[in-house]
């Protein structure tokens, strides 16, 4: 199915991990990243109340907003592209001796920095270190509590402790969703490599013997010719023969290769679905009996295209595919029903349609794609035969 069939729907949404690709993802990623200084309420609104001189506002506003970048900085960029380690260090220390400055400065209505310090903690270090450094930051505060107002500091270092160590199981999962995305894209690439020498092998075990024997008779047949023309001439005929043969046993082979499983194609939707985001509903083990091989490589392609067309052009967040028998006016059917919630389409003949149209009606079947109560149903179907 392509473009021409649906209309191209919402990207879907930068994953965990993965570097903005473009200024909407990157607007996307600093919103979610930037919503968190709304918990700088209360310095803000310290500011905001005039208790402090004209200067010392001014230099109120010019340190948190030094404090805010820093915070965007590690939090933002080191998820993006990780920088150094003494970097981020660095930049560490650079935020704490902020916090503390300004705590001390201004009173205990900033003493939530330290919020933003342990994130900072969790996020960017190791994991080894973050643990070390988000207890260290609640103590820290702790400290500063002593000088501005204990009681609050008292309320807040369990949250600044919970929330840093909340991070660094944020920071663990998209490592882990990485790490997966990764693992999936060499297990691709080792199927191609095997299915690459398994052809290999096949073409050997196909082709070896009967160049070898057409070899043979045509070096045979050459040495006939001026003594024994019409013997000569049989093993012409006989490397005719072979190689006829040899020809059905590769168109053989090539269109076994070229017919897809309905099995694999399904694991092969739950993959895709499932890396781009869109819950998915899957058979687990499809009945095919009396399907026959033509029909259910026809169902095969009807899925491959169908999925192709939702993780690329739909939009959807949840796609549900269906694999039931019908009876129908025509007989015994096996119909497969492919659903999702993304932005629909007209369901006019582009190429995709009309090139499932004609694999199903090769196969005895029929197609119908269109607006489902979700959004766009696209259902095919193939004969059953006792």
């Amino acid at each position: 199915m392509t473009t021409e069939d649906r209309p191209r729907g919402p990207e879907h949404p930068t994953g965990l991990g993965q570097p903005p690709r473009n200024r909407r993802e990157l607007l996307r990623k600093l919103v979610w990243v930037g919503v968190w200084l709304v918990f700088m309420s209360s310095p803000v609104h310290d500011l905001a109340a005039g208790h402090h001189t004209p200067s010392g506002t001014a230099a109120g506003w010019l340190g948190l907003a030094v404090f805010a970048g820093v915070y965007l900085l590690l939090v933002f960029r080191n998820m993006g592209q990780p920088m150094r380690r003494p970097l981020v260090a660095g930049l560490i220390v650079v935020l704490c001796l902020l916090a503390v400055a300004l705590c001390l400065t201004f009173g205990a209505a900033w003493l939530g920095l330290f919020c933003y310090v342990s994130v900072a903690c969790g996020a960017a270090l190791p994991l080894r270190a973050a643990y070390w450094a988000v207890p260290a930051t609640g103590v820290v505060m702790m400290l500063v509590g002593l000088a501005t107002d204990v009681a609050q500091a008292r309320n807040l270092v369990l949250v600044v402790v919970l929330i840093g160590f909340a991070m660094t199981g944020v920071v663990q999962l998209i490592r882990t969703t990485v790490e997966l995305r990764e693992a999936r894209a060499t297990v691709a690439h080792l199927a191609a490599n095997e299915e690459r020498l398994r052809l290999a092998r096949d073409l050997h075990d196909l082709l070896g013997h009967s160049l070898s024997l057409i070899t043979l008779k045509s070096e045979l047949a050459g040495r006939m010719l001026p003594g024994h023309p019409d013997k000569a001439a049989q093993q012409v005929a006989d490397i005719e023969q072979v190689s006829r043969q040899a020809l059905v046993d590769v168109r053989e082979a090539v269109t076994g290769y070229r017919r897809p499983r309905l099995s694999a194609e399904l694991a092969g939707a739950q993959v895709a679905l499932t890396a781009a985001g869109v819950s998915a509903e899957l058979p687990a083990e499809p009945d095919l009996a009396g399907a026959g091989e033509d029909g259910e490589a026809a169902l095969a392609w009807a899925l491959r295209e169908a999925v192709t067309n939702v993780v690329r052009h739909s939009g959807a967040r949840r796609c549900v595919v269906q694999l039931l028998h019908r009876q129908t006016l025509d007989g015994p059917m096996l119909e497969l029903s492919v659903e999702d919630d993304g932005s629909g389409g007209s369901g006019a003949p582009g190429n995709g349609l009309t090139g499932l149209t004609e694999r199903l009606e090769k196969a005895g079947g029929m197609l119908e794609a269109g607006r489902g109560r979700r959004g766009f149903r696209l259902v095919a179907r193939v004969p059953l035969t006792p």
